[in-house]
């Protein structure tokens, strides 16, 4: 029975049970705990997909879980040990402690637990499994590529923990041989995957509250290199240090690698990496409304030379703003060239990507106020966010105006002076109260959103109530302004209240 609380869940992971998986799931039965949250719920789609009877359980409910339930899914609101068939093979994540009275009685009946990551490596046994890891760019990432090899015509399966909106679902088992799927490092649960290609978009320290060090962060990385299988591609951000010391590590193993960023294969810090390819990304043109950007490839052998691209520029159309989606894009468009796609091919339908839930994602207008919702919760994503989110406020006429919920009281902690720093990128920033997760406030009682604002230059207030914060906001807006609301919570249902707000107060004027 495999423990789905290992410091490190793939040490002592049912590997046998995976690896020894039919391709077809009929006959077989899970029952997942937790199954509302995003990555749960793509796999529950998938596993119901290849033919598994799937039965699950949620405290909170929400999005997920109603369209879960609108698929026919036996699924029950609130934990009870009654939800769980004695059959079933118990799916958690390393949230779900061990006195959850499902857990609990499944650990009783000596029932297989297993983690969500093992899940979704049966459900991908088969499939050319393309991991995308990074602290931050994941979903994106995942979300643009595919989407471009659904438009491509690979028909690829796909768990992303966002709906990708052209395609209106973040689950989805099809008939091509690839199988697109964030993997998260933030328990380690993505040494779990034998990834035909993996995705490296950053290494920035995150998640200290489990690793302890940055140090012991980046060495995880080293080992979910270590985990793609003989031959397979590595893709690694070369404009960030973190993913660039892993591409170098890798390569100096004797793994395959591309690197992709903003520089010459001659300009990146340190010089080429050994024997990898390189895909240089040039943003040509910025606009409220999208991206310009050409690709062009250097192979490994032009690379050693010193010679120039091995490749024409391939030209890049993107309905997103903002720099980072260019290189995301990168990632995607040399992703789908290894598994098949023709690269003008790729690039095309690449330009068709219209963004994932959460991401940048646009809420409504009202009193001439724009109101954008995005994830972001890390001081890197934050600063993208706002790069763009001036893009578009500018062509506007107006201003930028945050509402900032931070994640859990530890990423607070560790990152206050960067999150300040990061939001100095907006005109007027409001900062609520602790999107808690995990975690519990008694453990950081000196933790609050006020040691964000603290460290905040300029115009910055902290209201703890969210709705207060989310009138705060609307008052504060201007006609041609943009609100964000930023975090990983719960931050996402103040849009709402924001509008409400902002037509109030225009019908009033």
């Amino acid at each position: 029975m495999t423990n789905p609380q290992l410091s490190n869940p793939a040490a002592g992971a049912d590997q046998a049970h995976t690896d020894k998986a039919p391709t077809d799931l009929a006959g077989h039965a899970f029952h997942l705990i937790g199954v509302g949250g995003a990555g749960m719920s793509v796999v529950a789609q998938i596993l119901a997909a290849r033919g598994a009877a799937v039965t699950g359980s949620d405290a909170h409910g929400g999005d997920a879980y109603e369209q879960l339930r609108q698929q026919g899914l036996k699924v029950h609101l609130g934990h009870a040990a009654a939800n769980v068939p004695e059959a079933a093979t118990v799916v958690v994540s390393t949230a779900i402690k061990e006195t959850n009275p499902e857990l609990r009685a499944a650990r009783e009946r000596g029932q297989e637990v297993i983690h969500r990551s093992q899940a979704l490596a049966l459900a991908a046994r088969g499939r050319d499994f393309v991991a995308v890891a990074g602290a931050h760019g994941k979903t994106t990432t995942s979300g643009m590529l595919a989407q471009a090899l659904s438009t491509a015509g690979q028909d690829p399966s796909f768990a992303i923990g966002g709906v990708v909106r052209s395609l209106h679902t973040g689950a989805h088992y099809g008939a091509g041989p690839a199988f697109v799927a964030e993997a998260d490092e933030s328990d380690r649960s993505f040494l779990n995957y034998a990834p035909t290609v993996e995705i490296v978009t950053n290494i920035e320290p995150d998640h200290l509250d489990n690793y302890g060090t940055p140090e012991a962060f980046a060495a995880a990385f080293v080992d979910f290199a270590a985990r793609l299988v003989p031959g397979g591609l590595l893709i690694a951000c070369a404009d960030d240090p973190g993913a660039l010391d892993l591409a170098r590590t890798a390569a100096a193993a004797g793994t395959r690698v591309t690197t992709y960023g903003t520089t010459t294969p001659a300009d990146i810090p340190g010089g080429p990496v050994p024997g990898a390819a390189h895909v240089r990304v040039e943003v040509i043109a910025r606009s409220a409304t999208g991206t310009q950007a050409s690709l062009t490839r250097w192979d490994a052998d032009a690379v050693a030379a010193g010679s120039g691209p091995s490749s024409q520029p391939v030209s890049l159309e993107l309905s997103l703003p903002g720099d980072h989606v260019a290189l995301d894009a990168a990632a995607a468009w040399e992703a789908g060239c290894e598994l098949g796609v023709q690269s003008t091919a790729m690039a095309r339908a690449l330009s068709e990507f219209g963004g994932t839930g959460r991401r940048f994602e646009d809420r409504g207008e009202a009193a001439g106020v724009r109101v954008i919702d995005d994830y972001a919760h890390h001081p890197t994503e934050i600063e993208a966010l706002l790069a763009a989110a001036r893009e578009v406020a500018d062509a506007r006429g107006g201003r930028v105006v945050a509402l900032f919920q931070p994640h859990l009281f530890s990423r607070t902690r560790n990152f206050a002076d960067r999150f300040g720093a990061a939001l100095a990128g907006a005109d007027r920033v409001i900062v609520t109260a602790i999107y808690p997760a995990r975690e519990a406030q008694a453990d950081f009682p000196d933790v609050t959103g006020q040691i964000v604002v603290d460290r905040t230059p300029g115009d910055a207030r902290y209201i703890a109530d969210p709705y207060a914060a989310a009138r705060a906001a609307a008052a504060a807006a201007q006609p041609g302004d943009l609100i964000l609301t930023i975090g990983a919570g719960d931050v996402t249902r103040l849009g709402p209240v924001i509008l409400e707000a902002l037509a109030e107060r225009s019908a009033s004027a």
